[in-house]
Protein backbone atom coordinates (compact mmCIF):
# COMPACT_ATOMS: atom_id res chain seq x y z
CA UNK A 1 0.00 0.00 0.00
CA UNK A 2 1.47 3.73 -0.52
CA UNK A 3 -0.03 7.33 0.23
CA UNK A 4 -0.88 10.00 -2.45
CA UNK A 5 2.82 10.01 -2.89
CA UNK A 6 3.60 6.69 -4.09
CA UNK A 7 5.49 5.65 -0.30
CA UNK A 8 4.29 2.75 0.82
CA UNK A 9 2.84 3.16 4.84
CA UNK A 10 2.22 -0.11 6.43
CA UNK A 11 -1.04 -0.19 8.19
CA UNK A 12 -1.31 -1.64 11.73
CA UNK A 13 -4.14 -4.16 12.26
CA UNK A 14 -5.15 -3.19 15.15
CA UNK A 15 -5.03 0.64 16.95
CA UNK A 16 -4.39 3.74 14.79
CA UNK A 17 -2.37 3.99 11.77
CA UNK A 18 -1.50 7.54 10.11
CA UNK A 19 -1.58 7.54 6.57
CA UNK A 20 -1.34 10.46 5.50
CA UNK A 21 -0.63 14.29 6.80
CA UNK A 22 0.53 17.39 5.26
CA UNK A 23 4.02 18.48 5.29
CA UNK A 24 5.51 20.83 6.63
CA UNK A 25 1.96 22.42 7.44
CA UNK A 26 0.49 21.91 10.23
CA UNK A 27 -2.79 19.56 10.38
CA UNK A 28 -5.98 21.59 10.76
CA UNK A 29 -8.55 18.66 10.98
CA UNK A 30 -8.27 14.75 11.54
CA UNK A 31 -10.44 12.39 9.43
CA UNK A 32 -10.77 9.08 11.20
CA UNK A 33 -12.08 5.89 9.53
CA UNK A 34 -13.24 3.11 11.56
CA UNK A 35 -14.32 -0.47 9.79
CA UNK A 36 -17.16 -3.01 10.76
CA UNK A 37 -18.15 -6.63 11.14
CA UNK A 38 -14.97 -8.57 10.09
CA UNK A 39 -13.23 -5.76 8.80
CA UNK A 40 -9.70 -4.29 8.64
CA UNK A 41 -8.07 -0.95 8.51
CA UNK A 42 -6.87 -1.52 4.89
CA UNK A 43 -9.08 -3.97 3.22
CA UNK A 44 -12.19 -2.68 4.39
CA UNK A 45 -11.00 0.71 1.90
CA UNK A 46 -9.53 -0.89 -0.71
CA UNK A 47 -10.74 -1.49 -4.19
CA UNK A 48 -10.74 -5.25 -5.09
CA UNK A 49 -10.28 -4.43 -8.77
CA UNK A 50 -7.35 -1.73 -8.11
CA UNK A 51 -6.27 -2.24 -4.96
CA UNK A 52 -6.65 1.36 -4.64
CA UNK A 53 -7.02 2.49 -0.73
CA UNK A 54 -8.39 5.36 -1.37
CA UNK A 55 -7.97 6.85 2.09
CA UNK A 56 -4.29 7.44 1.71
CA UNK A 57 -4.31 7.43 -2.26
CA UNK A 58 -6.83 9.46 -3.40
CA UNK A 59 -8.25 11.43 -0.94
CA UNK A 60 -5.44 13.51 0.53
CA UNK A 61 -4.88 15.63 -2.89
CA UNK A 62 -8.56 16.77 -2.19
CA UNK A 63 -8.17 17.99 1.06
CA UNK A 64 -5.13 20.03 0.44
CA UNK A 65 -6.36 23.47 1.24
CA UNK A 66 -8.25 21.82 4.39
CA UNK A 67 -4.79 21.03 5.74
CA UNK A 68 -6.69 17.23 6.74
CA UNK A 69 -4.46 14.32 8.58
CA UNK A 70 -6.00 11.18 7.74
CA UNK A 71 -6.12 7.71 9.97
CA UNK A 72 -7.42 4.42 9.84
CA UNK A 73 -8.38 2.57 13.34
CA UNK A 74 -8.32 -1.52 13.21
CA UNK A 75 -9.86 -3.01 15.99
CA UNK A 76 -10.91 -7.05 16.40
CA UNK A 77 -14.20 -7.29 14.81
CA UNK A 78 -15.32 -10.54 14.88
CA UNK A 79 -18.56 -11.78 15.09
CA UNK A 80 -18.63 -11.87 18.94
CA UNK A 81 -18.19 -8.03 19.28
CA UNK A 82 -21.52 -7.62 18.71
CA UNK A 83 -23.45 -10.12 19.50
CA UNK A 84 -22.34 -11.01 23.31
CA UNK A 85 -25.22 -9.18 24.73
CA UNK A 86 -25.53 -5.79 27.14
CA UNK A 87 -23.63 -7.50 30.24
CA UNK A 88 -20.44 -8.64 27.82
CA UNK A 89 -20.43 -4.87 26.16
CA UNK A 90 -17.64 -5.54 23.52
CA UNK A 91 -18.48 -2.86 21.62
CA UNK A 92 -18.14 -0.14 24.93
CA UNK A 93 -14.29 -1.89 25.18
CA UNK A 94 -13.52 -0.96 21.40
CA UNK A 95 -15.55 2.29 22.38
CA UNK A 96 -12.81 2.68 25.07
CA UNK A 97 -9.80 1.67 23.49
CA UNK A 98 -10.76 4.03 20.56
CA UNK A 99 -10.97 7.02 22.70
CA UNK A 100 -8.24 6.53 24.71
CA UNK A 101 -5.45 5.81 21.53
CA UNK A 102 -7.14 8.81 19.42
CA UNK A 103 -6.69 10.92 22.74
CA UNK A 104 -3.10 10.06 23.36
CA UNK A 105 -2.35 9.89 19.36
CA UNK A 106 -3.53 13.75 19.55
CA UNK A 107 -2.58 14.95 23.13
CA UNK A 108 1.09 13.83 22.29
CA UNK A 109 1.45 16.17 18.90
CA UNK A 110 -0.20 18.83 20.71
CA UNK A 111 -3.62 18.27 18.93
CA UNK A 112 -6.00 17.52 21.31
CA UNK A 113 -8.75 20.58 20.22
CA UNK A 114 -7.92 19.85 16.60
CA UNK A 115 -11.60 19.35 14.91
CA UNK A 116 -12.52 15.48 13.99
CA UNK A 117 -14.53 13.91 11.17
CA UNK A 118 -15.54 10.22 11.10
CA UNK A 119 -15.95 7.96 8.21
CA UNK A 120 -17.57 4.67 9.51
CA UNK A 121 -19.09 1.69 7.28
CA UNK A 122 -21.86 -0.75 8.55
CA UNK A 123 -21.02 -1.81 12.26
CA UNK A 124 -18.07 0.57 12.57
CA UNK A 125 -20.87 3.09 13.27
CA UNK A 126 -22.05 1.47 16.37
CA UNK A 127 -18.75 1.69 17.36
CA UNK A 128 -18.34 5.68 16.65
CA UNK A 129 -21.35 6.19 18.16
CA UNK A 130 -20.55 4.35 21.62
CA UNK A 131 -17.25 6.24 21.54
CA UNK A 132 -18.86 9.62 21.57
CA UNK A 133 -21.66 8.48 24.25
CA UNK A 134 -18.59 7.33 26.36
CA UNK A 135 -16.77 10.06 25.52
CA UNK A 136 -19.76 12.50 26.03
CA UNK A 137 -20.76 11.60 29.61
CA UNK A 138 -17.22 12.16 31.36
CA UNK A 139 -17.46 15.12 33.77
CA UNK A 140 -14.56 14.07 36.14
CA UNK A 141 -10.99 15.91 36.36
CA UNK A 142 -9.27 13.46 36.01
CA UNK A 143 -9.92 11.97 32.96
CA UNK A 144 -11.95 15.27 31.41
CA UNK A 145 -8.73 14.49 28.42
CA UNK A 146 -11.36 11.89 27.78
CA UNK A 147 -14.02 14.11 26.56
CA UNK A 148 -11.75 16.08 24.27
CA UNK A 149 -13.13 13.93 21.47
CA UNK A 150 -16.73 14.69 21.83
CA UNK A 151 -15.79 17.99 22.02
CA UNK A 152 -13.83 18.19 18.76
CA UNK A 153 -15.94 15.70 16.95
CA UNK A 154 -17.62 17.88 14.49
CA UNK A 155 -19.13 15.42 11.56
CA UNK A 156 -19.80 11.72 11.00
CA UNK A 157 -20.43 9.89 7.71
CA UNK A 158 -22.09 6.62 8.42
CA UNK A 159 -21.81 4.15 5.00
CA UNK A 160 -24.38 1.37 5.52
CA UNK A 161 -24.78 1.37 9.26
CA UNK A 162 -27.87 0.30 10.76
CA UNK A 163 -29.34 3.02 12.78
CA UNK A 164 -32.97 1.47 13.28
CA UNK A 165 -33.38 -1.05 16.26
CA UNK A 166 -36.26 -0.99 18.59
CA UNK A 167 -37.84 -4.12 16.49
CA UNK A 168 -35.57 -6.92 18.37
CA UNK A 169 -36.46 -9.43 15.00
CA UNK A 170 -35.36 -7.39 12.69
CA UNK A 171 -32.14 -6.18 14.04
CA UNK A 172 -31.51 -9.88 14.79
CA UNK A 173 -32.09 -10.84 10.68
CA UNK A 174 -29.83 -7.43 9.34
CA UNK A 175 -26.71 -8.47 11.32
CA UNK A 176 -27.67 -11.96 10.09
CA UNK A 177 -27.29 -10.76 6.26
CA UNK A 178 -24.44 -8.47 7.74
CA UNK A 179 -22.36 -11.54 8.82
CA UNK A 180 -23.49 -13.71 5.17
CA UNK A 181 -21.79 -10.91 3.16
CA UNK A 182 -18.88 -10.27 5.75
CA UNK A 183 -17.44 -13.38 7.34
CA UNK A 184 -15.64 -16.14 5.50
CA UNK A 185 -18.46 -18.97 4.54
CA UNK A 186 -16.53 -21.25 6.65
CA UNK A 187 -17.46 -19.43 9.59
CA UNK A 188 -20.97 -19.42 8.95
CA UNK A 189 -21.11 -23.51 8.65
CA UNK A 190 -18.73 -23.75 10.99
CA UNK A 191 -20.16 -21.38 14.04
CA UNK A 192 -23.85 -21.65 13.54
CA UNK A 193 -24.22 -20.24 17.64
CA UNK A 194 -22.29 -17.12 16.54
CA UNK A 195 -25.55 -16.24 13.95
CA UNK A 196 -28.09 -17.49 16.64
CA UNK A 197 -26.75 -15.18 19.18
CA UNK A 198 -27.59 -12.45 16.52
CA UNK A 199 -31.00 -13.09 16.63
CA UNK A 200 -31.28 -12.90 20.66
CA UNK A 201 -28.06 -10.60 21.95
CA UNK A 202 -28.54 -7.68 20.67
CA UNK A 203 -30.08 -5.18 23.46
CA UNK A 204 -26.67 -3.54 23.71
CA UNK A 205 -27.02 -2.37 20.01
CA UNK A 206 -30.40 -1.04 20.44
CA UNK A 207 -29.09 0.39 23.98
CA UNK A 208 -26.28 2.40 21.49
CA UNK A 209 -29.15 3.64 19.33
CA UNK A 210 -31.09 4.99 22.14
CA UNK A 211 -28.27 6.78 23.92
CA UNK A 212 -26.81 8.16 20.75
CA UNK A 213 -29.98 9.74 19.69
CA UNK A 214 -29.50 12.03 22.72
CA UNK A 215 -26.13 13.93 21.49
CA UNK A 216 -27.09 13.48 17.37
CA UNK A 217 -28.10 17.35 17.32
CA UNK A 218 -23.78 18.45 18.33
CA UNK A 219 -23.02 16.80 14.91
CA UNK A 220 -22.91 16.94 11.11
CA UNK A 221 -24.41 13.84 10.03
CA UNK A 222 -24.82 12.35 6.81
CA UNK A 223 -26.57 9.38 6.23
CA UNK A 224 -25.19 6.59 2.76
CA UNK A 225 -27.16 3.68 2.17
CA UNK A 226 -26.40 1.09 -0.62
CA UNK A 227 -27.72 0.99 -3.94
CA UNK A 228 -27.49 -2.13 -4.89
CA UNK A 229 -28.55 -5.50 -3.41
CA UNK A 230 -26.12 -8.50 -2.18
CA UNK A 231 -26.25 -11.83 -3.94
CA UNK A 232 -27.21 -14.13 -0.94
CA UNK A 233 -27.60 -17.83 -1.48
CA UNK A 234 -28.91 -16.56 -5.19
CA UNK A 235 -31.46 -14.57 -3.45
CA UNK A 236 -30.73 -10.61 -3.68
CA UNK A 237 -31.34 -8.57 -0.71
CA UNK A 238 -30.11 -5.03 1.21
CA UNK A 239 -28.11 -5.78 3.43
CA UNK A 240 -29.08 -2.37 5.34
CA UNK A 241 -31.97 -0.77 3.42
CA UNK A 242 -33.16 2.89 3.61
CA UNK A 243 -35.13 2.88 6.06
CA UNK A 244 -32.37 1.89 9.00
CA UNK A 245 -29.44 3.21 7.34
CA UNK A 246 -30.91 6.76 6.12
CA UNK A 247 -33.72 7.53 8.55
CA UNK A 248 -35.05 10.60 8.04
CA UNK A 249 -34.07 12.98 10.80
CA UNK A 250 -34.06 16.53 10.64
CA UNK A 251 -30.88 18.81 9.86
CA UNK A 252 -29.65 15.12 8.86
CA UNK A 253 -27.90 14.61 5.24
CA UNK A 254 -29.11 11.44 3.23
CA UNK A 255 -28.22 9.94 -0.23
CA UNK A 256 -27.31 6.89 -1.92
CA UNK A 257 -23.98 4.78 -2.98
CA UNK A 258 -25.02 2.95 -6.39
CA UNK A 259 -23.23 -0.14 -4.76
CA UNK A 260 -23.68 -3.24 -2.49
CA UNK A 261 -23.17 -3.20 1.28
CA UNK A 262 -19.61 -4.43 0.96
CA UNK A 263 -18.39 -2.55 -1.70
CA UNK A 264 -20.30 0.90 -0.61
CA UNK A 265 -16.83 1.93 0.66
CA UNK A 266 -14.31 0.90 -1.86
CA UNK A 267 -13.32 3.45 -4.19
CA UNK A 268 -11.24 2.33 -7.18
CA UNK A 269 -11.35 5.97 -8.58
CA UNK A 270 -12.82 9.17 -8.38
CA UNK A 271 -15.35 8.05 -10.96
CA UNK A 272 -16.56 5.41 -8.55
CA UNK A 273 -20.44 5.70 -8.05
CA UNK A 274 -20.30 7.65 -4.64
CA UNK A 275 -17.01 8.92 -4.56
CA UNK A 276 -18.38 12.58 -5.43
CA UNK A 277 -21.49 12.49 -2.16
CA UNK A 278 -18.84 10.81 0.44
CA UNK A 279 -15.73 13.22 -0.43
CA UNK A 280 -17.33 16.10 -0.82
CA UNK A 281 -19.03 15.77 2.47
CA UNK A 282 -15.59 15.23 4.33
CA UNK A 283 -14.40 18.17 2.16
CA UNK A 284 -17.02 20.76 3.56
CA UNK A 285 -16.80 19.33 6.89
CA UNK A 286 -13.27 19.90 6.91
CA UNK A 287 -13.75 23.60 6.27
CA UNK A 288 -16.18 24.33 8.20
CA UNK A 289 -15.57 22.57 11.26
CA UNK A 290 -11.83 24.38 12.75
CA UNK A 291 -14.87 27.72 13.70
CA UNK A 292 -16.92 25.08 15.46
CA UNK A 293 -15.06 23.78 17.01
CA UNK A 294 -13.29 26.48 18.49
CA UNK A 295 -16.07 27.66 19.71
CA UNK A 296 -17.21 24.29 21.24
CA UNK A 297 -13.76 25.09 22.98
CA UNK A 298 -14.03 27.85 24.11
CA UNK A 299 -17.19 27.08 25.80
CA UNK A 300 -16.03 24.01 27.01
CA UNK A 301 -12.82 25.46 28.85
CA UNK A 302 -15.19 28.61 30.28
CA UNK A 303 -17.36 26.01 31.93
CA UNK A 304 -14.10 23.92 33.37
CA UNK A 305 -13.39 26.82 34.82
CA UNK A 306 -16.65 27.55 36.64
CA UNK A 307 -16.61 24.16 37.51
CA UNK A 308 -13.01 24.05 39.61
CA UNK A 309 -13.87 27.61 40.89
CA UNK A 310 -16.84 26.12 42.09
CA UNK A 311 -15.56 23.42 43.77
CA UNK A 312 -13.06 25.40 45.51
CA UNK A 313 -15.59 27.51 46.64
CA UNK A 314 -17.15 24.60 48.10
CA UNK A 315 -13.55 23.07 49.57
CA UNK A 316 -13.30 26.56 51.13
CA UNK A 317 -16.44 26.72 52.78
CA UNK A 318 -16.03 23.11 54.24
CA UNK A 319 -12.80 24.04 55.58
CA UNK A 320 -13.75 27.31 57.25
CA UNK A 321 -16.89 25.46 58.66
CA UNK A 322 -14.63 22.12 60.17
CA UNK A 323 -12.18 25.18 62.02
CA UNK A 324 -13.06 25.29 65.45
CA UNK A 325 -13.13 28.37 66.92
CA UNK A 326 -9.85 29.91 68.90
CA UNK A 327 -10.51 30.33 72.67
CA UNK A 328 -9.25 34.28 74.12
CA UNK A 329 -7.41 33.48 77.26
CA UNK A 330 -5.73 36.43 79.40
CA UNK A 331 -2.09 36.72 78.58
CA UNK A 332 0.07 35.53 81.90
CA UNK A 333 2.40 37.98 80.97
CA UNK A 334 0.17 41.18 80.76
CA UNK A 335 1.41 42.69 83.23
CA UNK A 336 5.06 41.97 83.00
CA UNK A 337 7.61 45.07 82.89
CA UNK A 338 9.44 45.80 79.76
CA UNK A 339 12.20 47.99 80.87
CA UNK A 340 11.52 51.32 82.81
CA UNK A 341 9.12 52.51 79.88
CA UNK A 342 6.67 50.16 80.18
CA UNK A 343 6.13 49.56 84.35
CA UNK A 344 2.61 49.71 84.77
CA UNK A 345 1.02 49.88 81.02
CA UNK A 346 -0.45 47.11 79.26
CA UNK A 347 1.77 44.89 76.86
CA UNK A 348 0.75 45.94 73.39
CA UNK A 349 1.79 43.67 70.24
CA UNK A 350 4.62 44.50 68.25
CA UNK A 351 3.27 46.74 65.42
CA UNK A 352 2.65 45.89 61.65
CA UNK A 353 5.65 46.75 59.18
CA UNK A 354 4.36 49.72 57.99
CA UNK A 355 3.58 51.26 61.76
CA UNK A 356 6.99 50.20 62.54
CA UNK A 357 8.27 53.62 62.19
CA UNK A 358 6.31 55.08 64.50
CA UNK A 359 6.58 52.97 66.87
CA UNK A 360 10.02 53.26 67.16
CA UNK A 361 9.96 57.19 67.33
CA UNK A 362 7.03 56.54 70.31
CA UNK A 363 9.40 53.81 71.91
CA UNK A 364 12.00 56.44 72.23
CA UNK A 365 10.61 59.47 73.04
CA UNK A 366 9.07 57.37 76.25
CA UNK A 367 12.65 56.40 77.03
CA UNK A 368 13.97 60.07 77.37
CA UNK A 369 11.39 61.33 79.06
CA UNK A 370 11.51 58.85 81.62
CA UNK A 371 15.39 59.21 81.57
CA UNK A 372 14.46 63.06 82.61
CA UNK A 373 11.77 62.12 85.13
CA UNK A 374 14.57 59.88 86.91
CA UNK A 375 17.56 62.53 87.10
Amino acid sequence: MSNSSGQSIPVNRFGLTEVYSPTPTKPEVDVVFVHGLNGDPHNTWTSENTKIFWPAQILPPILEDEKARVLVYGYDADVTSFTDGASRDKIHNHAEHLIAELVANRRIRKASERPIIWIAHSLGGLVVKRALIYSAEIRGIKTEHLRSIFVSTYGILFLGTPHHGSDVAQWGNRLEWICSVMLPKKVMDSQPQLIDALKTNNETLQNIDRQFIQILNRFHIYFFHEGKPTNLKGTLKFIVDETSASPTVQDVERAVIQADHSHMCKFENQSAPGFDLVVDGIQRYAEEAPARIKRNWDVENQERTTAKQAEAAELYSASVKNTPPQKNTPQSDSNSTLGNSSLGRERRALPSAEGQVEFDKQYIVEDVTNEKEMA
